[in-house]
């Protein structure tokens, strides 16, 4: 299969890279059982876009969205009462459920998970007997699925994205000491007009030992600021980019440039009309109207926040046809590379775009609307009973 850019208007590109492996044989029975011809190649690469103003263009246009979660039953007695068991992980993010296959749910049942999801932030279920094409139709559920302009798909289904790390050491390589992967805390496609919303990773082939990946709660992050620090940062803009450089039209002696979009630092939920902390340390650029030396001390200790309080993450292992679905919205996430490339790890991934960001001054935290504040909190925001 020829590359090609996403779309038509994308006229300056250039070739992707060509590397491949064998793939995992768990990897090639599910693709093939899918019936993805892998005769002429795998991964698909589109071509590359070369020019930042180019792929500006990509989804320019405000799209009207509709939470799936917020029209779904609050009570979600049609999702849960049709599990055999269901898990909650951790105290404040993650839960499993048994007994139920992704492909099957009912329109109840997926407007109810997506209110779980952004409820518990991350939701997985083992045992998934799963096409890439039913994980796209399950994504399109949810919002427009995005077809990025450069990462590898499978084979005629643009929007379902490749991940496979051992190929991707292939093009950055990788050690004990700078592992591979996704092996850093990232919210996924940060830099987009309207960003990701539920992504759904599917993994067919994952290692024996290793390989966990982990999610931290923004709710939660949100939530262990101090009332006094909220204010600072409340309404605040910050600049988060692309994972991925490219050059300018006008200047192209520059170098590269990343895509960048100026987005609130806290955002509100549309299905739980929760506050959530949204900052990565991998894409969040700056804050807007602060000097560097003052966005880097907020940010930094932000970072910290979010990834260094345990209580407020999950970490969950893998085994073999597992999906993860997870909120971008109110989560970062970080996949260990302990494994070191010892052994295989294959899946694909849908993302579903959500709403422009907003924040809502009058929204609650996730504490306070679940009525769980301790004494100490409801002392600290001035609350009386």
């Amino acid at each position: 299969m020829a590359p090609a850019p996403i779309l038509d208007s994308i006229v300056d590109t250039i070739d992707p890279r060509n590397e491949t492996l064998p793939l995992p044989e768990p990897a090639r029975q599910r693709l093939a059982k899918a019936g993805i011809d892998l005769s002429k190649g795998y991964p698909y690469r589109p071509s590359v876009p070369l020019y930042l103003q180019e792929v500006y263009k990509i989804r320019s246009e405000e799209r009207l969205y509709e939470d799936a979660g917020a029209r779904a039953d609050k009570s979600k007695k049609n999702l849960l009462s049709a599990a055999t068991k269901v898990t909650d992980l951790t105290t404040h993010i993650g839960t499993e459920i048994e007994g139920l296959q992704l492909k099957d749910l009912t329109p109840k049942q997926r407007d109810e998970l997506a209110l779980l999801i952004a409820e518990r932030s991350v939701v997985f279920f083992r045992n998934q007997d799963l096409t890439p094409q039913q994980q796209k139709e399950l994504g399109e559920w949810f919002s427009e699925v995005e077809v990025h302009p450069q990462t590898p798909q499978v084979p005629g289904i643009p929007g379902v994205t490749v991940i496979w790390p051992d190929l991707f050491t292939l093009e950055r390589p990788a050690d004990f000491r700078r592992p591979g992967g996704a092996s850093n805390w990232h919210s996924d496609l940060v830099h987009e007009r309207q960003p990701a919303g539920i992504t759904h990773l599917h993994n067919d082939t994952v290692p024996p030992t290793g390989g966990d990946t982990l999610w931290a709660s923004g709710y939660s992050a949100y939530e262990k600021l101090s009332p006094e620090f909220r204010k600072i940062i409340d309404g605040k803009y910050a600049v988060y980019r692309s994972a991925h450089p490219y050059l300018d039209r006008e200047n192209p002696s520059a170098g590269p440039k990343y895509i960048e979009r100026t987005l609130p630092l806290v955002r509100v939920h549309l299905a739980t009309g929760w506050k959530a902390l949204w900052v990565n340390r991998s894409m969040t650029v700056r804050i807007v109207g602060l000097d560097k030396a003052e966005s880097d001390v907020i940010l930094n200790h932000l970072y910290d926040v979010y990834e260094k309080n345990v209580d407020i993450q999950v970490r969950f292992k893998w085994t073999p046809g597992t999906s993860a679905l997870w909120d971008n919205r109110i989560t970062i996430h970080n996949a260990s590379w302990d494994y070191g490339g010892r052994h295989p790890r294959h899946g694909t991934r849908v993302t579903s775009l959500a709403e422009v960001p907003y924040y809502d001054p009058n929204a609650p935290t996730r504490r306070q609307a679940l009525g769980l504040l301790d004494d100490q909190e409801k002392s600290d925001l001035g609350v009386t009973e």
